[in-house]
């Protein structure tokens, strides 16, 4: 009786590079980590404009006002006033933050126009043709200064992390393959088990019949008869489910039937402990954010010695005028100049001040002792990755030829228990270990490819072209 694995569907067989090309593209975890980079982009694209010179107008037309408003008179007393004008202004500015000194500087012009409605004496226009107005922190920490220390690093951490999460949707994708690999290999072993304990099962009862073996050994013949139909039946279920993860991971229909195929060629030779650090700390996102986290600790020490004091400086120089007619508001201008300094320094704060630089130096102190502990802990990893990986290789080609020794050792032993030279306790142990080496060998090679993706996600090498991984991360904005 052959056995078979019933699926309905569509066929499509995926190699192991075309899982991984189909999960970068359509997982979810990939649509997480693309959106995760253009939220980093957009952030690190508004920092940019913030250093560049921003163009903005602003207007009210009309603002009308009909109401009572408080008024001190000579003698000190206080009445209401009505109030009946309509007004209109308007200014366009253009602003530019000085990164260098922490201030801003922008450039005016602006009309105002204001006319009482219950009066004969008509409207007034005042203008301000040209205005440039300078504000400037003085002692405070200049915090553009920071930011264009920080968000370039941080921009570069999101883009290497976006990368190395790339990789590491990879290596979901390596896991779910192999476990359908293992779960479509179980099955073709259980039907193979089924076919031949229902062929030996009829053998043996032709040999009970002429004597030639015992009950028992019938019975047991039996009893793999009945084992191998329930291994059969319960490796269907574990390959239907591993399909179903494997094929909702890399968003295919659910009317395909995906066949695993297994890979063959083995990417790169040894790696060397010291290349493989290297990398890592060039290209992988912990070295950005071991930097990014430096600078934000060191400007949270400035920025609360910079709030020890506060002193600003405000200065504004221009023209401006006024006249009942527009064109005689741009006449006869005065000057228009404004200079204020105001300062803020604390008398008395019992320590308030002083203790929250002291907190932000003990901050900055465990940032860098955290960062030493898993600058240690990356090298490590590293280090036993890389052992791995140089391992995995002898023990997938010792898993492989196993698996060739033991396939044929069962092939001897049935075709020896045919001609009844050897008991069905043999019999079956050969074939438990032609299924365990075959399933082994699954196994070693599945580590095999873990380890070398996990060892791309950490130093973004390409080892098998010997390059740097690249996106083009224009595409996915």
């Amino acid at each position: 009786m052959l056995c078979a694995l019933q699926l309905y569907g569509t066929p499509r067989t995926v190699t192991l590079s075309e899982a991984i090309e189909l999960a970068k593209v359509q997982s979810v975890d990939a649509a997480v980590a693309i959106n995760e980079l253009r939220a980093a982009y957009w952030e690190y694209h508004t920092f940019k404009a913030d250093m560049l010179p921003e163009v903005n107008f602003s207007a009210s037309l009309p603002s009308y006002n009909q109401n009572y408003t408080t008024y001190q008179q000579a003698d000190g007393s206080y009445t209401y006033v009505r109030n009946n004008y309509l007004g209109m202004n308007g200014e366009i500015s253009i602003n530019q933050n000085i990164p260098f000194t922490g201030g801003s500087i922008s450039l005016n012009t602006s009309l105002d126009y204001l006319r009482q409605l219950d009066s004969d004496k008509g409207g007034r226009f005042m203008t301000i043709p040209f205005a440039i107005t300078w504000n400037q922190p003085i002692f405070g920490v200049n915090s553009m200064k920071w930011e264009k220390k920080i968000e370039p690093v941080k921009y570069r951490e999101a883009q290497a992390k976006f990368l190395s999460q790339m990789e590491e949707v990879t290596m979901l994708a390596i896991n779910y393959y192999f476990n359908l690999l293992l779960a479509q290999e179980n099955v073709e072993i259980a039907t193979q088990n089924l076919n031949n304990a229902q062929k030996l099962y009829e053998v043996a009862k032709a040999k009970r019949q002429m004597g030639q073996i015992s009950e028992n050994d019938l019975l047991q013949m039996e009893l793999n008869v009945l084992d191998s139909k329930a291994e059969f039946t319960d490796n269907e279920s574990q390959h239907k489910s591993a399909m179903f993860k494997l094929r909702a991971f890399l968003g295919l229909d659910e009317e395909t039937i995906i066949e695993a195929v297994i890979p063959e060629n083995v990417v790169c030779g040894v790696l060397e402990y010291e290349d493989v650090l290297q990398k890592a700390l060039d290209n992988n996102y912990f070295s950005k954010n071991i930097m990014r986290r430096r600078l934000e600790a060191e400007y949270n020490v400035a920025a609360t010695k910079g709030n020890l004091r506060s002193i600003t400086l405000f200065a504004q120089v221009g023209y401006t005028g006024t006249d009942q007619l527009l064109e005689q508001a741009y006449s006869n201008l005065k000057n228009n100049q404004v200079v204020q300094v105001g300062l803020k320094i604390p008398i008395l704060d019992w320590g308030k001040r002083r203790g929250k630089v002291k907190m932000a130096q003990s901050n900055y102190e465990v940032v860098e002792s955290r960062i030493k502990q898993e600058t240690m802990n990356f090298n490590q990893n590293i280090f036993i990755l890389v052992e791995q990986f140089n391992n995995q290789k002898a023990q997938m080609e010792n898993a492989e030829a196993a698996n060739r020794i033991a396939q044929k050792r069962y092939d001897t032993n049935v075709e020896t228990f045919l001609i009844g030279r050897i008991s069905t306790l043999d019999l079956n142990d050969s074939q438990s270990k032609k299924d365990y080496a075959k399933q082994n060998y699954i196994n070693e090679l599945f580590y095999y490819w873990y380890y070398y993706y996990q060892i791309r996600s950490l130093t973004l090498w390409d080892y098998e072209n010997e390059k740097e991984i690249y996106l083009d991360l224009d595409d996915f904005m």
